[in-house]
This record gives structure tokens, sequence and C-alpha cells, in this order.
């Protein structure tokens, strides 16, 4: 859990928590000066957190989705309340961080825990239209790739990466063929291509019941569709101030 200091003389007293996704590296939303997200928020004078997860191994292969809940989200809640003295947070979740932010959220109000202020959403939580990735998820993708994280315990960094490159491709893939292999030139420094190159591993349970429940069953959008620690999920109780971008 990395904290960031206001940049301003006054400072809000309610911190900022912010949920990255573990498909990935948090610093996507601290890449550069201008495309900061942390630097942005830090300059409107608010203390932000952000999560730096794990970047899981075999040993890691039975870790679940709750486990992300219980050591992961809520975990970082207690310690930004305890480091700050405060009693709530606003948060924010991105990707894959943003679909755990919202399970949080659900389960933090069938526990009557108020200690969410707002929260700020870049993702899915109905998956009923997931994009150009539905093109690579159906039963048979799901069953491989548990195959494959059986094996080994965990879903490589690489062939996460490699989906990636397919769905933005004329950015990520073909322009640097042109420019490098056909016309010779040296590689253009990209930000976005480093960090996606940074690749992280996936847990077999945790990635193996994402998929299925969600992505697949579109599980998360019901009442009580999934359970967590003993807990049914309804994001239709959740009522903190959320934003979805």
């Amino acid at each position: 859990l990395i904290q960031y200091d206001p940049a301003t003389p006054e400072q809000y007293k309610r911190p900022f928590l912010i949920i990255p996704p573990w498909i990935n590296k948090y610093y996507i939303l601290d890449l550069r000066e201008k495309n900061s997200m942390v630097k942005w928020a830090t300059d409107q004078g608010r203390t932000t957190f952000i999560m730096s997860w794990i970047n899981p191994d075999e040993k890691l292969a039975k870790k679940t989705f709750e486990d992300y809940l219980l050591e992961g989200s809520l975990e970082a809640i207690n310690q930004v309340c305890a480091q700050t003295g405060e009693n709530s947070v606003n948060l924010a979740g991105y990707c894959l961080g943003g679909t755990l932010a919202m399970t949080t959220l659900a389960y933090m109000t069938a526990k009557k825990d108020k200690r969410a202020n707002s929260a700020t959403f870049t993702t899915m939580l109905d998956f009923s239209e997931p994009g150009e990735l539905g093109i690579f998820l159906d039963e048979g993708a799901v069953a491989g790739l548990e195959k494959k994280m059986q094996e080994r315990g965990f879903l490589e960094g690489s062939e996460m990466a490699g989906t990636f490159n397919m769905l933005r491709a004329n950015d990520l893939i073909w322009s640097f063929v042109v420019n490098n292999y056909l016309m010779g030139k040296d590689p253009f420094p990209f930000d976005l291509l480093y960090w996606n190159s940074d690749s992280t591993r996936m847990p077999y349970k945790m990635h193996s019941y994402y998929l299925r429940n969600m992505y697949l069953a579109n599980k998360l959008r019901e009442p009580g569709g999934i359970t967590l620690l003993d807990t049914p999920i309804d994001l239709s109780k959740v009522k903190t101030p959320c934003y979805f971008i």
C-alpha cells in the first residue's frame, strides 16, 4: 500500500484509495507527470493511497476472489483508516480493481460497514457486452485457460499481454511492424507499451472463478448471484454515491 502526500498547503481530511487491477501493474495510473492520476489527486490536496498487488506464482495458485476481497481491498481500507486516523475513505477502482471495489462495497453494505464515502469506477459490472474481449472468451477458451493454469498454478502474464495487444492491434502491434521492421527505424518511446510489457500473472483459482462467474455467467449483476465470505453479494443494495466512466 503506497501513500502519496498532498502537494498543497491545505489538504482534504478524508483519504483517497485507488484499487487498481492485478492483471497489470498499478503504475498505469502514475505513468508520467502529464497523465498521472496520482499526481492529479495529490495536486488537488488529497492524501492518496494506491495498492500494488503481488505478482503470484504457483505458491499462490489457490488464492481465491474471496482472498482478494479479504486480504486486498478490505485490508487496504483498514490500513488507510489506521494510517490517517479517519473513519471513511473515497474509493476509485480501475478495470478488474473496480469490479473488486464494487464487490467490496456490496460486502460492506451487507455488513453495515459505512467506511466508504464515495466510489469512482472505470470498470465493468455487467458483462453482457464485454466488447472486443468477448471474442476471446467462450466456454472452450476458458476451459483451455483453466487447463494451462491448473498445470502451472497461474496464468502467465505474457498470454494476457498478448490478448491486450490484439485488442489494440494498430497501436500495439502493426505500427511497430511498419516503423521498426519495414522502415528500419528505432522504436518510438511509448509509456503504455512499457507498462503493457511489464506483465503480471493471475492465480489459477481466482482467475477461473472470475472468468466463469462474471464474464461467462454474468452473475455479479444478479442480486445474490455470487456469495463471498458467506455473504450474498447484491450490488443493488449499495447506497454509496458512485460515479461511472
